[in-house]
């Protein structure tokens, strides 16, 4: 009997949690496969419905793009992806699918790209993508990326 109040307790918690704890797998540090040393991408854990995202390419030793990025939830609970790439204007992405292991952000409205999109991949993989269309022609951009310890990217002096 006490184990069943225990799972009616912890079930009947995780139904009013937060639609953005969903994402918490994206939580971490993750280093793009086959990218320079220094190439990362890094999630700050869901908190105030909210959660707090960089990235950062390195090409021949200097940063060759970078992008800071949030998700939010809106008042109608909404899950919203806003990306400021390289010190260009930010854009806004609405989440259209969202699962314990991919989330799927859209706005049509967007030149390029239309579509973000992150898989889960346990234990340790992340494959992010972006697509679209650009002139006419549908176009897919692959990001992947393994987990990684968030102190080796930091660095002492």
């Amino acid at each position: 009997m006490r184990n069943v109040l225990l799972f009616l307790l912890l079930v009947s918690a995780g139904a009013h949690a937060a639609p953005i704890d969903q994402l918490a797998w994206l939580t971490g540090c993750w280093t793009a496969d086959g990218g320079e040393a220094g190439s990362i991408e890094q999630w700050a854990a869901p908190a105030g419905d909210s959660m707090m995202g960089l990235s950062r390419t390195v090409k021949g030793g200097k940063v060759a793009n970078y992008e800071f990025m949030r998700i939010t939830t809106a008042n109608d609970g909404a899950v919203i992806f806003h990306a400021q790439p390289s010190g260009q204007d930010g854009a806004s992405f609405t989440a259209t699918t969202l699962t314990a292991t991919e989330v799927v952000f859209e706005n049509l409205g967007h030149d390029f790209p239309q579509r973000v999109i992150y898989r889960y991949e346990a234990p340790a993989k992340l494959r992010a993508s972006i697509e679209g269309t650009i002139k006419g022609a549908n176009k897919h951009i692959d990001f992947p990326m393994t987990r990684a310890a968030c102190a080796a990217h930091v660095q002492t002096r």
